[in-house]
């Protein structure tokens, strides 16, 4: 047994990938299907502010990329929204202040049916759960996980979207985030009245040191049947990335303006 550690690799089918949008842009992502398996569920990842440095790459969603196709038999889903650069390269267009987004996540979504992909659901981080809540309450999606929300984009019509739609929405929010605190949260999301607010002691906005928390918190929705805490240690064998390729593009918060 191999302890899981930040940069560990399980084994999984990846494979780079290509989303069209509707309005002509070519976005960049990765599709991390099990290795020996079809997928229970799959996981398509908006991430946080590509202004303040998110992107398809930010640690939560690569660690999701990294273990839960092996561990949990989940498929994980990441791109590039317009504008956005990783190491896997930088997707056409302008970042759009949540408006054009509405094509990436259409296209996104779209890629997902067509993959014939199974149990789809919507993981917004920051940035991303404003695109999640305004733009992915679609008839595939079966739900979504909200990580540190702002609500700074969303207006009450997309929560009375969810609200209608009786689709599941959970709000993990740090302890001490930098935008909406939990109390704050369970006020907010009471216009979904079906909506679950999960405060998680001492976490700040980027989950750092709180990333297992996180894919615990997701598994435990999305599949259910797999138990949970996810294990610490891997038996077979890993690889392991280069986690320092990141480091300038971790940042201490994801504010309204670029620095």
């Amino acid at each position: 047994m191999t302890a899981i550690r930040a940069n560990s690799i399980l084994p999984a089918r990846r494979q780079d990938i290509e989303l069209h949008t509707a309005d002509g842009l070519k976005l960049v992502g990765e599709l991390a299907l099990p290795a020996d398996r079809d997928p229970v569920a799959t996981l398509i990842c908006l991430h946080p502010l590509p202004t303040h440095g998110g992107m398809m790459d930010s640690h939560v969603y690569r660690k999701a990329a990294w273990r839960l196709p092996a561990l949990a038999g989940i498929a994980v889903l990441r791109f590039n929204s317009r504008g956005t650069s990783s190491v896997r390269g930088t997707s056409e267009g302008a970042f759009d202040h949540a408006v054009g987004e509405r094509f990436d996540v259409a296209a996104a979504i779209e890629y997902a049916e067509f993959h014939e992909l199974p149990n789809l659901w919507l993981v917004g981080w920051s940035f991303g759960t404003d695109l999640a809540l305004k733009y992915g309450c679609d008839p595939a999606i079966a739900g979504a996980i909200l990580l540190s929300p702002p609500l700074r984009f969303s207006k009450p019509d997309d929560l009375a979207v969810w609200a209608d739609s009786g689709r599941p929405v959970t709000a993990l929010v740090p302890e001490h985030d930098d935008y909406l605190r939990p109390a704050e949260a369970k006020e907010r999301f009471a216009a979904i009245p079906h909506a679950e607010v999960v405060g998680v002691p001492g976490a700040k906005h980027l989950w750092v040191g709180d990333a297992e928390t996180v894919l615990d918190e997701i598994v435990r929705r999305v599949a259910p049947a797999v138990e949970v805490p996810l294990p610490k240690d891997w038996p077979g064998p890993m690889e392991y990335g280069d986690a320092s390729a990141y480091a300038d593009r971790t940042v201490a918060a994801f504010a309204d303006k670029p620095v």
